[in-house]
């Protein structure tokens, strides 16, 4: 769906670097090859020429003259763009001849003149210090085979590859300060905008990054930032919950192992540190029930924030499940931790017994921590030192596969882009509505975060399994493999959904799901190395 196809950005976690691709073989454009088309380096400005023309050309042409080409033909993604533009312009009865005193482009740049316009008025500087924009981004194929035939015009999809290109300008004058000049390109896309279907593909992608930094440049509530209302959050999450398989792999492959770490215990706890509603642990309780030999005894912490209205939310969760496992004989016990940061939860809260088999839990949760101060005082390095402190058994760290934590606006955004156009892509694969419809609510707020937010309101601060792995392994932990039966648990859950396109893979002992060809998110457990200093969060008997 979005800007970016799957096999293009794979392995694209390095922010702009990630936006130059090799060329292919055949001097083939590598750009425009992931969006379908097969132009040859050398005749990218001839290209452009062909489809400005032909712009022009519709666009002042009376309707009589082109309804043919929308009723007798559909053109969808010709793999010869030059030769199928000529052959419109052909019908068109406009052929021209092509202008040999043109500069040479350093890039496909198709560009509007009433853009320019704008965007150099709205400049203060000489023209000859303008740096050049960054690369055109790569604009890939949808993944028609999942949903019906989308008829794309030529002119939408030069609006697209244009949207993507002006995007990344505008990101690049934020970046440099310049916002005079971010804002003319952000009026100008919001005009561009409505020449692409917003109801999909890059049209939907674009409108949420280009209202993110409209956010960023006109409004001063959205460059603090708001998380929300904690109540808006947890419904936006239960919707994202049912709409696509991400926070469910997520959930199973946690409880798979968490339950093959508390084999032979007898008394078990886990520390959630993201109760929500409580989807994870129904499975887990009903697991427990069937082990062989008999259910231990389960306690569990919830950890949340408190509720807006007074109510115990938590406590109402924790009830909720204790019916569940009383209904399934599993002996249970319920604590809520209210918390509006996890780094104000202290661990004495927790009441850890050096009898129990304990299990930490982290959905998606440990990014928030993250900050300019990396030290061992910063929030990170306090909460991962005192969860050694409690020496679990298992820790379960599921996060997202993206680089949205740099200190550069303009990579931070681009890799974002990346990731997100593929997020949502999977997302139009999925036909559950309305639930699909506000799972998307809840990925633009992390969207409107990332770009956004700066200093301690940017909580969004993904980072990949690579830079985890190293921080975790320095905090004092060693990796567990995940192991066979999670990966098939997770296999399995993906033939739920009839949409084909996701995909698990295992790397070094963690699973990652997928869209294609790209990771989305990670799951991964780790085990404390022993901490001489004396545990400080558990009781003792």
């Amino acid at each position: 769906m979005g800007p970016y196809d799957s096999a293009n950005s794979a392995g694209s976690s390095n922010g702009s670097s990630s936006s130059s691709s090799a060329k292919p073989k055949d001097n083939i454009d590598g750009l425009l090859a992931g969006a379908g088309y097969r132009v040859r380096s050398s005749d990218l400005r001839h290209v452009a020429q062909r489809l400005e023309r032909l712009e022009t050309v519709m666009v002042n042409s009376p309707a009589s003259q082109i309804s043919h080409l929308a009723s007798d033909a559909v053109h969808y993604n010709p793999s010869d763009i030059a030769s199928w533009v000529d052959s419109i312009l052909s019908e068109l009865n406009h052929p021209f001849p092509l202008s040999s005193d043109l500069p040479d482009f350093p890039d496909l740049m198709i560009t509007d003149p009433t853009v320019g316009a704008d965007v150099w008025a709205a400049d203060p500087r000489p023209h000859q210090n303008i740096s050049p924009p960054p690369p055109l981004l790569p604009l890939p194929p949808l993944h028609q085979h999942h949903h019906p035939l989308t008829v794309v015009t030529a002119m939408e999809e030069d609006s697209g590859i244009r949207l993507v290109h002006m995007l990344v300008t505008c990101a690049e004058s934020v970046q440099r300060g310049e916002l005079a000049l971010a804002g003319s390109l952000i009026e100008n896309m919001q005009a561009l905008l409505t020449r692409v279907n917003v109801n999909c593909g890059i049209g939907k992608v674009a409108g949420y990054f280009i209202d993110a930094l409209n956010r960023r440049v006109f409004s001063t509530a959205g460059r603090t930032g708001s998380a929300g209302a904690a109540y808006e959050d947890e419904v936006l999450y239960h919707h994202f919950y049912e709409a696509c398989p991400y926070l469910k792999f997520a959930h199973f492959t946690a409880n798979q192992a968490m339950l093959e770490a508390f084999n032979d215990h007898d008394c078990v706890h886990v520390i959630d540190f993201n109760l929500m509603h409580g989807l994870q642990w129904p499975a887990l309780i009903q697991a427990l029930a069937l082990r062989p030999g008999g259910p231990p005894l389960l306690r569990l912490t919830g950890i949340g924030p408190p509720s807006p209205d007074g109510r115990d939310s938590l406590r109402e969760v924790g009830l909720r499940l204790a019916d569940f496992a009383r209904s399934v004989n599993v002996r249970f016990a319920f604590r809520g931790v209210a918390a509006t940061r996890l780094e104000d939860v202290k661990p004495w809260m927790l009441q850890v017994s050096p009898k129990e088999a304990v299990a930490v839990n982290s959905i998606m949760q440990l990014h928030r921590l993250l900050g300019s101060d990396m030290t061992r005082d910063s929030g990170i390095g306090i909460v991962l030192g005192w969860i050694r402190s409690l020496n679990p058994k298992i820790m379960t760290v599921v996060e997202q596969e993206a680089d949205h934590n740099q200190a550069g606006f303009l990579d931070r955004f681009t890799e974002a882009l990346y990731y997100y156009s593929t997020m949502f892509d999977s997302l139009e694969a999925c036909a559950m509505q309305p639930e699909k419809a506000l799972a998307e609510m809840y990925i633009q707020r992390e969207i409107c975060n990332v770009v956004c937010c700066e200093g301690s309101a940017r909580v969004e601060r993904h980072e990949p399994l690579a830079k985890w792995t190293n921080r975790l392994v320095q905090a004092g932990f060693k990796p567990l493999h995940l192991g066979s039966n999670a990966f098939k648990q997770a296999s399995m859950l993906l033939t739920l959904f009839s949409a084909e396109g996701y995909c698990v893979e295992e790397k070094e002992g963690c699973l990652t799901l997928g869209w294609h060809s790209r990771s989305l998110i990670a799951a991964s457990a780790w085990r404390a190395v022993p901490d001489p200093n004396s545990p400080h969060g558990i009781i003792k008997p």
